[in-house]
């Protein structure tokens, strides 16, 4: 039998969502764009109960794509999701909620809607959303479902075919998925599913889930998911759309944020995070649960949720609250800035320091730095000044600019750190090439000392779900201690958050709740490798 293979970003055709015939065993993703159609949501909900327990594992020798060092000494963002149902301007709405979420990626972006013949259309391109979309592209996203992605790379490569949402075609019709997270055991399964005839198009983990759905036995999409989703380890939170359905669904860790909203109109609206509500007057109403399936249609039933598997404890990635997410979100159900002033309070009290002012490393450490001036007693002032433009392409000096990289992103404020002891706090020391760098131009600005404030506890070990996090080995705090971190940036005093008052902050039963493995070494994990890869080799023997 012959196929047809696709890509949206380059062949800009409608695909219908209407079943035709195809194989039900072997997947060729079209990837290409989807459209909407105007109607209300109705709510109803039910639970069902679902099979075997999942394990996530870390399994580091086959299942995860080495990371790759990077010259910028920052953790970079994750991705961010949004999914809309019942607005008739959904697409437009869709990308102002992305907007929102830049933060969390500025690779790419894309959108898929359904149109009123139920087909689906998408617009994805390389860049900022601004650079993406424009208005004459959004008009050919009509109708009252979409789906959105912004992307930063976790896995696969920064080209256009790896921009979400990606759709795929098989025997029950075409679906898009848009994912934030990454899947542990990537390799094996894409390795298990080439092995049987599935041809792959991209280098994105995301488009695992697409040839699990198609390799299902289930007789529905909404069951297909369901099956390739228990298959899935790591991290994912995600938003389906086929036919008149819109599905949210969450890993059974719920190491990613995902929460659900309303507009007024009774449009059910699922993000990343609640700021991406806030920008289209959503409500919001809760989270998606860990393993939790939403389910939202234009029939009676309307709203449903099923759970794919349950687990004791959830492990939700205290680096949302530390750095990704934006200070005006609610995050596992905290506030993200109150949630940063605690931080920097509490840094305050365990590591005092004799001083004349407090200033950020913008803008993931601003929150923190009011919360420690405060605790402190001490003013807090703009002592650094960050380029938002620093992202574009600059062209260097023939002679070489000391520390130009930095310099070009942070520019010191001489009239507030000349002749000051000046408290700096940022969220996290990574390689610390940046925290040199800083500590060098506050000195050459004039500041009398420098003592730096870690809102964070050191980072020790990679993050394999969903954070591109440099390699252990990469990672100053692993390889040094405190002290002599503190002489390699050259500033008079150094203090982390500790773990334990990281944890305060949380309370002793939500504490248990998070992910401290970047911190510890210690993943979530209760099988051993080997048995972990022996699950999923007879899950996929089983299709």
């Amino acid at each position: 039998m012959a196929f047809s293979v696709e890509i949206s970003s380059i062949f800009p055709f409608s695909l219908s969502a209407k079943p035709k015939k195809a194989s039900q065993d072997t997947l060729f993703p079209c990837f290409t764009k989807p459209c909407l159609s105007p109607q209300v949501s109705k709510t109803l909900s039910f639970s069902v109960s679902c099979r075997r327990r999942s394990t996530l594992a870390p399994v580091f020798s086959s299942m995860i794509t080495p990371q790759v060092a990077k010259e910028d000494d920052e953790l970079q963002e994750e991705c961010g999701v949004v999914g809309i149902h019942g607005d008739p301007e959904a697409s437009r709405l869709s990308y102002l909620a992305l907007h929102a979420l830049q933060h969390r990626g500025q690779e790419g972006a894309g959108i898929v809607a359904v149109n009123h013949k139920g087909d689906l259309e998408s617009i994805t391109g390389v860049g900022l959303v601004s650079e993406v979309f424009t208005e004459s592209k959004l008009n050919t996203l009509p109708g009252d479902i979409a789906i959105g992605h912004v992307r930063y790379s976790t896995s696969g490569a920064s080209m256009l075919k790896n921009v979400q949402p990606f759709i795929a075609t098989c025997k029950l019709g075409s679906l898009a998925v848009a994912h934030n997270g990454n899947f542990l055991n990537y390799k094996q399964l894409k390795r298990k599913l080439e092995e049987n005839g599935s041809i792959f198009i991209t280098s994105s983990d995301t488009e695992l889930v697409l040839h699990l759905i198609a390799k299902s036995k289930a007789k529905t999409f909404l069951l297909r998911i369901l099956d390739a989703c228990e298959k899935l380890r790591g991290a994912f939170s995600m938003v389906f759309v086929f036919q008149d359905k819109l599905v949210a669904v969450r890993d059974p860790f719920g190491f990613r944020p995902l929460v659900m909203g309303r507009r007024s109109n009774g449009a059910v609206v699922f993000a990343s995070e609640t700021c991406a509500l806030d920008l289209i007057d959503a409500r919001y109403e809760r989270e998606v649960c860990p393993g939790e399936i939403v389910v939202v249609d234009r029939g009676d039933v309307g709203e449903s949720s099923m759970f794919m598997v349950s687990h004791p404890e959830p492990k939700q990635c205290v680096f949302e609250h530390g750095y990704f997410s934006q200070p005006n979100s609610i995050v596992f159900g905290r506030s993200v800035y109150e949630t940063r002033r605690m931080y920097g309070e509490i840094l305050a009290t365990v590591a005092p320091v004799e001083c004349d002012v407090v200033i950020a490393v913008p803008d993931s450490g601003t929150v923190a730095a009011l919360g420690y001036a405060a605790k402190a007693g001490v003013p807090f002032q703009i002592g650094l000044l960050r380029s938002h433009y620093a992202k574009r392409t600059f062209i260097e000096p023939t002679q070489k600019i000391r520390d130009f990289a930095v310099k070009a992103k942070l520019s010191p404020v001489r009239s507030v750190l000349e002749g000051k002891r000046v408290v700096v706090v940022d969220d996290s020391i990574v390689r610390g090439t940046t925290s040199l760098k800083i500590v060098r131009m506050l000195r050459d600005a004039g500041a009398k000392q420098v003592h730096m404030r870690i809102a964070l506890p050191p980072m020790i070990a990679s993050c394999y779900y969903g954070v591109d996090t440099p390699r252990s080995q990469e990672l100053i705090s692993s390889k040094m201690s405190v002290e002599k971190i503190r002489k390699h940036i050259n500033c008079d005093t150094l203090a982390f958050l500790p773990l334990d008052s990281l944890k305060q902050v949380y309370g002793p039963v939500e504490s248990h709740s998070y992910c401290y493995a970047c911190f510890t070494g210690k993943y979530p994990v209760t099988e051993e490798e080997e048995e972990e890869e022996n699950n999923a080799e007879r899950e996929l023997t089983a299709l």
